[in-house]
């Protein structure tokens, strides 16, 4: 099964961004069949930024974004969304790249879930 994961809210300061990925970590786990791609739009492609330090206890989104690239999920983000947010691919996490809206379209097509957050 192909599920792809739409966020879009910033990765701090609402809890959309991190209950989108605890669901990508936890299906990276299910299946393993299982295809898990994470599409970042919006303020949400801020979550792939690298060198994130977040207070003791608190959830970082960098962290993570790695398990599910090592859970073996992609992690795509809107380049458009980067340009307008001065990221450039130096400056996200490793195993995550830059992708387009035509991207999206085909994983919208070969998904057979998508879930937007």
């Amino acid at each position: 099964m192909q599920i792809l994961l739409i966020l879009n809210d910033p990765p701090y300061g609402t809890e959309r961004c991190y209950n989108g990925l605890r669901l990508a970590l936890a299906l990276t786990k299910s299946e393993p069949t299982t295809t898990v791609t994470v599409f970042l739009m919006a303020d949400a492609v801020v979550a792939a930024k690298a060198g994130q330090k977040t207070p003791d206890g608190y959830y970082n989104v960098e962290r993570m974004l790695k398990g599910v690239v090592a859970g073996k999920g992609q992690i795509l983000l809107c380049g458009t969304c980067m340009d307008a947010r001065g990221l450039t691919e130096a400056d996200i996490v490793a195993g995550a790249k830059c992708s387009t809206m035509n991207e999206l379209a085909a994983a919208t097509i070969a998904a057979d879930k998508v879930l937007v957050f």
